[in-house]
């Protein structure tokens, strides 16, 4: 009893509290944010299954033929777009679908190693340091994803440049009008939208897409 006139304090309490730190017009203006921000994600969403289903097919089947050679998968990306390629390496690495037991896929985010990272932008520069990473640790066959919402990150394009100069398979996921790396990656898939926020959700959409048709491609009865 006890307990269930102490829940009930405490939900009237945060009632109070909400109806004092917000206006009713705040509310208003709040809420419609969210639906507003929910409705436009969404939209892009249905937006990717008519422009980029294509070229998702195709990384599908890249990624697992270099797999299938015992090749690997490189990812890099900055700010958001680093924390994209640790989150869509570990999917690779560890498993997406727990429906299936599979073997680990050789996937590594160039995006982690604060020393590495730190040191090339010291040594070298920002603009060359996962560039200097695809020299050292890229091979024929395998693959980067490279991922840019702006599609113009200097150390991206260099990334992809080394990419492409040791017969590595290049793959942007890029943005708005694709930028610079458009024309430079073997496949660009663009997410068409402008927002940045939109962007980034389209991208970890692909990736889970492009990583669960991998594994059922690879390992799937």
């Amino acid at each position: 009893m006890n307990f269930l006139i102490y829940n009930y304090w405490v939900k009237k309490i945060k009632l109070y509290y909400f109806r004092i730190v917000f206006r009713k017009e705040d509310i208003v203006d709040k809420e419609k944010f969210i639906s507003d921000s929910l409705r436009e994600s969404s939209e892009v969403k249905l937006k990717i299954e008519k422009s980029c289903k294509a070229e998702i097919l195709v990384a599908v089947q890249a990624i697992s033929d270099s797999f299938k050679s015992g090749k690997k998968l490189l990812l890099c990306g900055n700010g958001g777009s680093a924390a994209d390629s640790q989150h869509i390496a570990a999917e690779f690495m560890i498993r997406l679908n727990h429906n299936l037991n599979r073997p680990a896929l050789p996937a590594i985010a160039l995006t982690t190693d604060t020393s590495n990272l730190t040191a090339g932008g010291n040594d070298i520069g920002f603009e060359n340091v996962f560039a200097r990473n695809v020299e050292g640790l890229g091979n024929q066959g395998d693959v980067l994803i490279a991922i840019s919402t702006s599609g113009n990150s200097a150390n991206i394009i260099k990334a992809v440049d080394k990419a492409r100069e040791k017969k590595m398979f290049t793959v942007g996921f890029l943005g708005g009008n694709g930028g610079k790396l458009k024309e430079s990656v073997d496949l660009p898939i663009v997410i068409p939208s402008s927002s940045t926020q939109r962007i980034q959700e389209g991208h970890i959409t692909v990736a889970h897409i492009i990583c669960e048709l991998v594994e059922s491609q690879l390992y799937g009865k």
